[in-house]
């Protein structure tokens, strides 16, 4: 049996110190994506979304296991977030959650296809055929983010600010402004931990001052 640890093999983006951002460099990483509306406190979509993805994810891990012996570990859920016209991630924390845009996703081995994912989807709704839209939803995509930088977050997610700020500040000091998306990846499950010990690393690519995001 081949076992793949991919929390292992790519640690230094899955830690991360709740008292001094860091600047990283995030390679092009594979995942299992699905894109959605709305705040997620007030939105079934979003619950949906997740369901659907670790569904994927579990039925992929299974398969791979049982017909080729090779095996990982799923990983943690990720969120990319967003709002027409914001700026920056200020804008997105400020603005009416009704508008906010994101996108779920879970780190997939590279050998995870868009065939495989075909494949995995369909045994997923003939299990659940409950989740058959949310899975239809589901993508297989590759994310390149590059310089980035990056800080955990300790607190529920409506106080990031703190943290996001040491994180510009540590950017300016490189000569950079943040580009791309608001990344979250989440450590905690928000069902089973309690609002102030939630531990959500925060990650925003990064690009030199004069250049073009």
């Amino acid at each position: 049996m081949e076992k793949m640890d991919l929390r292992k093999q790519y640690a230094h983006l899955y830690k991360a110190s709740a008292r001094k951002p860091a600047l990283i460099d995030v390679p092009e990483l594979n995942y299992l994506m699905v894109d959605g509306r709305g705040h997620p406190e007030s939105n079934p979509a979003f619950q949906e979304a997740m369901g659907a993805l670790f569904g994927i994810s579990y039925t992929l891990k299974f398969h791979y296991k049982m017909e080729k012996g090779i095996d990982w570990t799923v990983m943690c859920p990720e969120g990319l977030w967003s709002v027409p016209g914001a700026k920056g991630p200020a804008d997105v924390a400020r603005s009416d959650k009704s508008q906010w845009r994101w996108t779920l996703m879970i780190m997939q081995p590279d050998l995870v296809t868009p065939a495989a994912l075909h494949e995995a989807r369909a045994e997923l709704v003939r299990r659940h055929p409950e989740q058959e839209a949310a899975a239809a939803r589901v993508r297989v995509e590759r994310l390149e983010e590059g310089t980035a930088v990056q800080m955990l977050h300790v607190g529920p997610y409506a106080g990031e600010r703190p943290t996001v700020e040491k994180m510009i500040a540590l950017a300016e000091e490189n000569g950079c402004a943040i580009a791309g998306l608001h990344h979250e990846i989440y450590l905690s499950d928000p069902r089973r931990t309690a609002p102030a010990k939630l531990k959500t690393i925060l990650r925003h690519p990064l690009r030199k001052k004069g250049e073009k995001s």
